[in-house]
């Protein structure tokens, strides 16, 4: 059976366009919530004898005047994590020591601390290292295949990356080193389903070049590697579920990331990328005609 998947590709494109925008508009209105890798504060891991609740240590810290930590589980049942944006160590201390007393056994794993300024340099380096990675891929992509093939592949990463952090940004959720690493990595999954698709358009361009025109050859193309993007989409998936509910902290957001970059990913290889590449291919070819 063979899908007609650019007979609603303008459809499709004027959506992503939409979504991309929307986001953009999202994230510069609301912003995000930084973590302390990018906000700067204080974080301590705990480990406990007897396990308390999340909501016990939350009501503790409240009635301690440290309503605005936040807590979370993390690595085996028996730790957490508490984030503070206070950056006196003295107020960490003083808590260390009142969570000592209120559980006998608890032993403070590790306190990591980040000034502010070092959180703006990191967040700093890391939108240029999304950015530097974006401008990389265009120049391999062009040297790859040609710049009919390059814009269509980065708006698709920037799409997939923008959607992402807009869906970060909607929910509220914590943005830190790990969703960037996340992010970084949807780049590089779709990326690579997408130079897939580049490659075997290129092979059909060279075998049916003279009986079919170039959007009908995208495609066959599509439809050829209808069942490796599923395939890899849908084996990566299950790794990302079980990531989801069998872990808890950083590997449990860095799951949530992921699966929405999957997602995302695999639709826009299909329904975004191989489209602007007809369109490109298009604009080109009146280009040339005048």
């Amino acid at each position: 059976m063979k899908i007609n998947f650019l007979k609603y590709s303008s459809f499709f494109l004027i959506v992503s366009g939409l979504l991309t925008l929307a986001g953009l508009a999202l994230i510069f209105t609301k912003g995000f919530r930084y973590g302390i890798d990018f906000a700067g504060g204080n974080e301590i891991q705990i480990q406990f004898q007897e396990m308390p609740s999340l909501d016990e240590i939350r009501t503790f810290l409240t009635e301690e005047n440290y309503g605005n930590a936040r807590v979370q589980s993390f690595g085996q049942d028996q730790e957490i994590l508490i984030r503070m944006e206070e950056s006196k160590l003295e107020k960490v201390t003083e808590l260390t020591a009142k969570i000592k007393e209120r559980w006998a056994g608890a032993e403070i794993r590790r306190v990591d601390s980040v000034g502010p300024q070092i959180g703006s340099e990191l967040k700093r380096n890391g939108i240029l290292a999304v950015c530097y990675s974006l401008l990389l891929i265009l120049i391999y992509l062009g040297l790859r295949f040609d710049y009919n093939y390059a814009p269509s592949a980065v708006f698709c990463l920037f799409h997939d990356s923008i959607l992402t952090m807009a869906i970060f940004s909607f929910f509220d959720r914590e943005v830190n080193v790990q969703t960037l690493a996340a992010v970084l990595a949807i780049i590089g999954y779709s990326l690579n389903d997408t130079i897939v698709t580049f490659d075997r358009i290129r092979e059909n361009v060279a075998l049916y070049s003279r009986k079919e025109s170039f959007a009908q050859i995208c495609n066959r193309s599509l439809n050829d590697v209808l069942s490796r993007t599923l395939l890899t989409s849908i084996t990566t998936m299950m790794a990302v579920l079980a990531m989801w509910f069998l872990t808890s902290g950083v590997i449990k957001d860095f799951a949530f990331t992921l699966g929405i970059g999957v997602v995302i990913g695999t639709y826009s290889s299909i329904y975004v990328a191989t489209p602007l590449t007809v369109r490109f291919q298009l604009l080109k070819s009146v280009v040339k005609g005048h």
